[in-house]
């Protein structure tokens, strides 16, 4: 239920921001450390209500590797409430590690990036906001795991909220975007059944994918605009990979139940970017 895979996606995106920082601050890498301490937890908190939320559509959806959830409390017969049990002591975790974080150093700006994390990651899914219900689901998680997260990773070096990479993450939350279209489009039977009001739910095949490719086209012309004020050529080039299987997607997009070229993009993107960084910041 914590779903590993995404937990190590959710630590390359912290370390992103953090690296993005690390172009004109030293490395305080007890912070960072103690900062993807208290991060992980939380996130695993997020998971686990996000499964017990989500467990009718879950088993009304046909899951693929990268959406319905993980499938766990249906293979193994669980009930439901044991996700939600499991949420609080995971949430207990990371807010204790905050604190120790915040007697160590942390801001009041760090800690606030950390905790609308937690909160909105939450409610996400439960009320009494349970915004994927009211229509705000797609656009939640992307500015949390697109924006707010790197943006954290790199208060953890800074103390503040750093203008730099909050522009250098409009690219990479845009196609997270692109990602979220993509992974809500399988399970979108399945949560118009329960009542969730994704955008997969709401529009036809043809308005999603001139979305689809909009977003696309916004990702990259961001990235073009800010190539040299904000980023280096390098990380430009490096980010090419990414939007070559971002049309892919579009190219299958509505026409396939897998999400899967979008997932890579979105992959690509944060990988592909991390290493740009990490290579300019390297002695």
């Amino acid at each position: 239920m914590s779903r590993p895979s995404q937990l190590a996606l959710i630590t390359l995106v912290y370390v992103l921001g953090a690296l993005i920082t690390l172009q004109s601050v030293p490395l305080d890498l007890a912070s960072l450390l103690g900062g993807l301490a208290a991060l992980l937890p939380i996130a695993v908190s997020v998971h686990y209500v996000n499964e017990y939320a989500d467990y009718e559509t879950d088993q009304l959806t046909e899951r693929t590797p990268f959406s319905g959830g993980s499938g766990a409390l249906q293979r193994t017969g669980l009930n439901r409430r044991f996700a939600w049990r499991a949420a609080w002591p995971a949430l207990a975790v990371g807010v204790t590690a905050a604190i120790l974080c915040v007697a160590h150093g942390f801001t009041v700006t760090t800690l606030g990036l950390l905790g609308s994390i937690a909160i909105l990651g939450w409610q996400y899914s439960v009320g009494p906001l349970a915004l994927v219900y009211r229509g705000a689901g797609e656009v939640t998680n992307a500015v949390l795991g697109g924006l707010v997260l790197p943006v954290y990773g790199a208060s953890t070096q800074t103390g503040t909220i750093e203008f730099r990479v909050v522009l250098a993450m409009v690219p990479f939350t845009v196609l997270v975007l692109v990602n979220l279209l993509a992974t809500h489009w399988p399970d979108r039977g399945a949560d118009a059944t329960v009542g969730k009001s994704t955008l997969a739910t709401r529009w036809d095949p043809p308005r999603l994918r001139v979305a689809y490719a909009g977003l696309t086209v916004l990702a990259g012309s961001t990235l073009l605009v800010l190539t040299g004020p904000v980023f280096p050529p390098l990380v430009t080039a490096a980010s090419v990979p990414a939007f070559a299987l971002a049309v892919w997607g579009f190219q299958r997009y509505t026409r396939q139940q897998s999400p899967f070229p979008a997932v890579a993009a979105m992959v690509t993107l944060a990988v592909g970017q991390a290493g740009a960084w990490l290579w300019l910041v390297s002695p």
